[in-house]
């Protein structure tokens, strides 16, 4: 499994802003949320021009899939959404190989106390990893 993990330099004033923002978002019609799942949405989208500061991750999250996947960083396309979960919450095993995705993501942008980890598989191995604000894992 192609993997990479890395911690975005001083996050907490881009993550305030991100997660400010999306608050000021969520529950208007500038929000489309599907999936639900556990009596909540899973995915909540928000246009790139509702939330500017994302194209600070999703630059970073470019270039480092360019170099992870030895491709220029330019040619890669980039979707993304949100995934707001309270304590309790969980997400089903799940993948994201049924379009053209040559990678996924997770951003932290909040990490409340005791959340849990990310749990990926790969066949019969396992990668977990503990959440942090501001870490970007790829896989």
């Amino acid at each position: 499994m192609l993997f990479r993990e890395l911690t975005l330099a001083a996050p907490a004033r881009l993550n305030t802003r991100l997660y400010d923002r999306f608050m000021e978002l969520y529950g208007t019609d500038r929000l489309r949320q599907t999936h639900h799942y556990e009596g909540r949405f899973e995915n909540s989208y928000i246009e790139a021009a509702d939330i500017p500061d994302i194209t600070t991750v999703l630059d970073v999250m470019k270039q480092q899939a360019g170099q992870l996947l030895g491709i220029p960083a330019a040619t890669l396309k980039v979707g993304y959404w949100f995934n707001a979960m309270d304590a309790g919450h969980c997400t089903s095993l799940h993948h994201h190989d049924e379009n053209d995705e040559l990678l996924s993501a997770v951003y932290y942008i909040r990490v409340p106390e005791d959340s849990g980890d990310l749990i990926l598989h790969d066949g019969d191995n396992m990668v977990r990893i503990q959440p942090q604000e501001g870490k970007l894992v790829m896989f």
